[in-house]
């Protein structure tokens, strides 16, 4: 069941070799093909845009009311490339080296290397795009530190180095659109996937402005629609980024690897009532000149500019001295932590810690660190109504990118032929821990690079007869569809979508989020199971389904998202090892780092649906490393 695909050969030629032998497509055959997309996000828009170039018929879904909405714009900070403009050492070969190691040996060495190779490729398609990246005096492109690397390889522009890429890929979907290759279809939401005979032929969605269901057919379907962090409620991403999506295509047989690899982000702003819907990140740019401390003794509630320096303790600094401020997220989450359940955490919760430019505006003018960070330190004015030109920023750990998602084989392709995963909605490539940058870089290789040459593969040897939506097919998902929207509005409830929600993510933060215990995992389990028992009875969703209904829509995610925090929780549980950040308090070293079990634990966990009422079949794709050496990961 889990054929990874991957090509044979010496890692560095495994990509050429599969460019050399994979079947094509010609030029009059693509537009006899139509190909759904669903998201546009950065992978989505890549390729939109390149398969439509190439001649393929491409029918693109978002769920926003323009391409240009899609959350890929809250990734700030850069996108990694292996250039070496800085000429400080990097290779592909680091890039590949730090992203195994930055995910903690838990992802596949032959999809890395290949991200690693094409990285290059994107800067350059990037710029020939007009995205403005930052340059240097002598015109080469500028280059940022990152966390978990110790050269210079992350492009950017300024604080809006997403914005900047997504505006790229769409300005070449818009062209496409123009042309009458890209059909756009915005405000849908898609509810379930259509199979015939084995194969992803179609989709159904919801129009979200009118309520109508729709039906749509294809010879295969790309599925971009990001990840799932709302689980958790309160996280980082938009407040319509979901998981239904996938979760609707995990229970039509598509597997879920490593649903429990969540990636807590070190530098947002701290939560500051129970009111807030959402949480908002700060680049992790700015640890470049930013340095994090807490007060050395515990309920030092001194204005910071009160505390000497011999009284902070700039705790990362003198833990890791190799990487110190850039150690990688999950070490630097883990740490906040660590200082905050000592006392030592600032601003009026307790929950916060210090990330101070004072030394850096001082030692380059505030001229300098205003053209890198300007528009990072305006937004974090209006939210607190603090100057970080004056004061330390208060930032927090919180949930950011999911490095769960569906399983793909070396095509992108999901257990379900046709359904191809692209971006953050697989798990491909980052193993138990994200590294900063590298989910840009991710979408775009998946999206410009990877699946023009894996979709053709599969198109030219699949046979794939016309179907249209009156099949029986179609029929049958859609009646699931509606059966289930119905189901949702008659159960007339006393609670809110919203008090579900929430309820759920408390839960998950607490039992299922930086740290995880035995104990605790299954609590997780029984808490979430009596919730989704007590969703189904007593929510109240207001409105019809034949119009605008924002609750309708929200209830469905909620209702998909209760299903997947228990999946979470038991992946968690089954895991009895502490790998990124997963980190599992029974499995740590000394120090308290975390501690992997490679003998028994080097796998993708793969889950497959049974139904309702049976515990989902866990699959495993071991995992060799015949080019890397696993070693206790240190940044020390």
């Amino acid at each position: 069941m889990l054929d990874s695909k991957i090509p044979a050969g010496k890692l560095q030629n495994k990509w050429d070799n599969y460019k050399d032998r994979c079947k094509l497509v010609s030029p009059a055959n693509k537009k006899k093909h139509t190909i759904l997309i669903v998201g546009t996000g950065l992978a989505g828009a890549s390729a939109a845009a390149t398969l439509a170039e190439l001649g393929y018929n491409v029918k693109s879904f978002c769920i926003q009311d323009s391409p240009r909405r899609a959350h890929s714009i809250a990734a700030q900070g850069g996108i990694n490339g292996a250039k070496n403009y800085p000429n400080d050492g990097d290779t592909v070969w680091r890039l590949f080296y730090d992203t195994i190691k930055g995910g903690d040996y838990r992802s596949r060495e032959a999809n890395v290397y290949r991200l690693a190779q094409i990285s290059n490729q994107i800067i350059d398609q990037c710029v020939a795009q007009g995205v403005p990246f930052a340059r240097e005096y002598g015109g080469l492109l500028a280059n940022r530190s990152f966390g978990g690397a110790q050269v210079s390889r992350t492009f950017y522009a300024k604080g809006q180095t997403g914005q900047q890429l997504l505006l790229g890929a769409y300005s070449a979907m818009s062209r496409q659109i123009s042309t009458g290759k890209i059909e756009m279809f915005p405000r849908r939401e898609m509810l379930d996937l259509v199979s015939i005979e084995g194969k992803a032929r179609g989709i159904i969605v919801r129009n979200l402005l009118t309520g109508e269901i729709e039906r749509y057919t294809g010879d295969a379907v790309l599925l971009c629609t990001g990840g799932y962090s709302n689980v958790f409620y309160l996280s980082t991403n938009a407040r319509n980024s979901n998981v239904t999506a996938a979760w609707r295509c995990y229970k039509r047989g598509a597997l879920f690897a490593n649903p429990c690899y969540t990636q807590i982000h070190p530098t947002c702003i701290p939560v500051s009532g129970e009111y807030q819907s959402k949480l908002t990140l700060m680049s992790e740019g700015l640890r470049n000149d930013g340095r994090v401390w807490v007060p050395k003794q515990p309920g030092d509630k001194r204005h910071p500019n009160e505390i000497p320096e011999a009284e902070r303790d700039y705790y990362l600094e003198t833990r890791y001295p190799s990487f110190g401020n850039l150690v990688p997220r999950d070490v630097a989450s883990r740490n906040a932590k660590q200082v905050t359940d000592e006392g030592r955490g600032v601003g009026e919760t307790g929950l916060a810690v210090y990330l101070d430019f004072r030394d850096s505006i001082q030692k380059l003018g505030r001229e300098t660190i205003s053209d890198r960070y300007d528009n990072l330190f305006q937004m974090y004015q209006r939210i607190t109504g603090e100057n970080p030109y004056q004061l330390p920023m208060r930032i927090y750990p919180a949930v950011h990118y999911i490095m769960g998602g569906l399983w793909v084989d070396y095509n992108l392709m999901s257990t379900i032929p046709g359904l191809h995963v692209l971006g953050e909605a697989n798990f491909s490539d980052h193993g138990a821990n994200r590294l900063g940058a590298s989910a840009l870089m991710q979408g775009l290789s998946d999206g410009y690079f990877v699946i023009p040459y894996t979709l053709g593969n599969y198109i030219a040897t699949t046979d794939l007869p016309p179907v249209a939506t009156t099949h029986d097919a179609f029929a049958e998902a859609e009646a699931a569809v509606k059966e289930k929207t119905n189901k949702l509005l008659n159960i007339k409830g006393n609670k809110t979508v919203t008090e579900f929600h929430r309820h759920l993510g408390h839960i998950l933060w607490d039992y299922v989020g930086m740290s995880r215990n035995k104990a605790g995992l299954t609590k997780a389990i029984a808490l979430i199971a009596e919730l989704k028992q007590e969703f189904w009875q007593n929510v109240t969703i207001p409105g019809n389904p034949d119009t605008f209904n924002k609750n309708l829509e929200f209830a469905g995610r909620v209702a998909d998202f209760l299903e997947l925090g228990e999946l979470m929780a038991r992946d968690a549980l089954e895991r009895e090892e502490s790998c990124g950040a997963h980190f599992r308090e029974e499995c740590q070293t000394p120090e308290g780092e975390a501690q992997r079990n490679d003998e028994d634990y080097s796998y993708v966990a793969a889950w497959q649906y049974q139904d309702q009422d049976r515990t989902p079949l866990m699959h495993q794709e071991q995992l060799e490393f015949a080019n890397v050496e696993l070693t206790q990961r240190s940044y020390k």
